[in-house]
């Protein structure tokens, strides 16, 4: 049986659409491309250019012009790609609390998404690709041939973010990183352009109780059965 040409992952953060869309492209032999690390790219420059985040005009003009840039894993130490801005590697830079801090108030304003959303389409129009983030399979492809939304309680998201923070030796604060959850659902989901949302025609996945295996022997049978029907 045919598989998907393009798979789109969305959900809110820290939801495993990362883990999922991974494990699933490993799978597949196709191209993980998780969009948010764009954002989190245009965040952080914006941050290491003195640049005002309220600034909305500032911030989108420099989403035009900079070079965002995703390859294979130069490094084993639990990244997924690399993450290049101009060439620099900012892999473990855009994950950090500053960046999370303002990554939604970023990936909001329209010029920013805008951008970002040009490149996200002529990478997915190559197919053989997994595409993770907010607006895959309502915004960026929506003719995606499988559309996934895996969500989680935000105090299951929380759990995850800190257990990972730990893991890599830093210093992390459970109550604080659940506000911070919260506070993106809300700015995600009630944002003007592209607001977090399933598209009619994805499967609904919640993820509470479930370890990453599973979700992923979820989605796989999905991948490969013949026309699933949405949920």
């Amino acid at each position: 049986m045919p598989l998907p040409f393009t798979i789109a992952i969305d959900g809110p953060a820290a939801s495993g659409k990362s883990t999922l869309g991974k494990k699933l492209a490993d799978a597949l032999g196709y191209l993980f491309f998780d969009t948010g690390v764009m954002y989190r790219a245009v965040t952080w420059a914006a941050l290491e250019n003195g640049l005002d985040i309220d600034d909305e005009e500032s911030v989108a003009r420099l989403a035009q012009t900079i070079d965002i840039d995703l390859r294979p894993p130069s490094q084993a130490d639990g990244r997924n790609c690399d993450i290049l801005l101009n060439g620099k590697d900012i892999t473990w830079q855009v994950r950090r609390p500053e960046v999370d801090a303002n990554v939604s108030q970023v990936s909001a304003y329209a010029g920013v998404r805008q951008a970002m959303t040009v490149q996200q389409r002529r990478i997915g129009a190559r197919g053989r690709v997994v595409m993770v983030g907010r607006d895959i399979g309502t915004v960026v492809m929506p003719d995606a041939d499988l559309k996934i939304y895996l969500d989680a309680s935000p105090e299951e998201r929380a759990r995850r973010r800190y257990q990972e923070l730990l893991a890599r030796g830093e210093a992390a604060d459970y109550e604080e990183i659940l506000a911070g959850v919260r506070r993106r659902d809300q700015i995600d989901s009630t944002r003007d352009l592209a607001p977090l949302r399933p598209a009619s025609d994805a499967h609904r996945i919640n993820s509470d109780g479930m370890d990453a295996e599973q979700v992923f022997s979820v989605v796989m049978n999905l991948a490969t059965q013949d026309d699933p029907p949405a949920s």
